[in-house]
Order: structure tokens, then sequence, then C-alpha cells
């Protein structure tokens, strides 16, 4: 599972540093120490945290072209036989993607993974980063 610098979740979710460290200190973020003292939030955790948090509204009259890639983090894989429902946190929007359970298994998508839904039209294609 992905660990995740107090940055990284910052701009994933469109806040500061600052608010990440908060989170933390409230005890909302769950983090770990690493041995030189840097914070890390575990995938797993982030992605617990982010399904708990109420989805913002759409600013007025936002517009978007027609091809958008969208990173965040996923938080959550529903896989049935042949279908999976892959759904993403990306800033204070949530993302949903339909795919085949292939698909999903070939990505190896689980919640905490860092993840990119690329739409276009109708259409929601989640790709996973390199490295």
């Amino acid at each position: 599972m992905p660990d995740y610098r107090p940055g990284e979740v910052a701009a994933l979710l469109g806040v500061s540093v600052d608010t990440v460290r908060r989170w933390a200190d409230e005890g909302r973020l769950v983090t770990t120490r690493t041995e030189g003292g840097h914070r890390l939030v575990d995938g797993a955790d982030l992605a617990r945290f982010l399904a708990a948090q109420p989805l913002a509204a759409e600013p007025d009259g936002m517009t978007q072209s027609a091809r958008n890639r969208f990173t965040g983090i996923v938080t959550r894989v529903e896989r049935d036989a042949l279908t999976a429902v892959v759904e993403l946190r990306v800033g204070p929007y949530r993302v949903l993607s339909l795919m085949t359970r292939e698909g999903a298994d070939e990505l190896g998508l689980e919640p905490g993974d860092l993840a990119v839904a690329a739409v276009k039209a109708t259409n929601v294609v989640v790709e996973v980063p390199p490295g």
C-alpha cells in the first residue's frame, strides 16, 4: 500500500499542507513518522478519511473541456464476477468508473492507490501513474 507525504495529500485534496498537518494533529487523519521525523499518510487510511468526508458543492458556472484528467485517491473498489465499480476522491469531488473486473484486476486497484480518471464524453477511464 502506498504512503503519501503531506504535500502530496494537500495537492490531491486542494488544501494546504498546514491543513493536512492540522488534521493529523487533531487525530482526524492518521499519520506515521519516518526515522527522520517526516509524516506519512497510509493510502488505506487516506481512503477511509476521504470516504467519510462530505462532498463539496460544485462551483457555480464551472465549465470544462471534453477531455479531462483528474488525479485522486481510490476510496472504493467493488468487484463482482464481470464488472468493477471504482470510486476516486479528486479534491472535493467523487468520480465513479464502471469497468470490467479484469481491467480493475490488471490495474491492481485498491483503496488508497493513486489513480487518474480520464474523462471523455460519457466514459471514465482509470489509469495508474507509473511508479
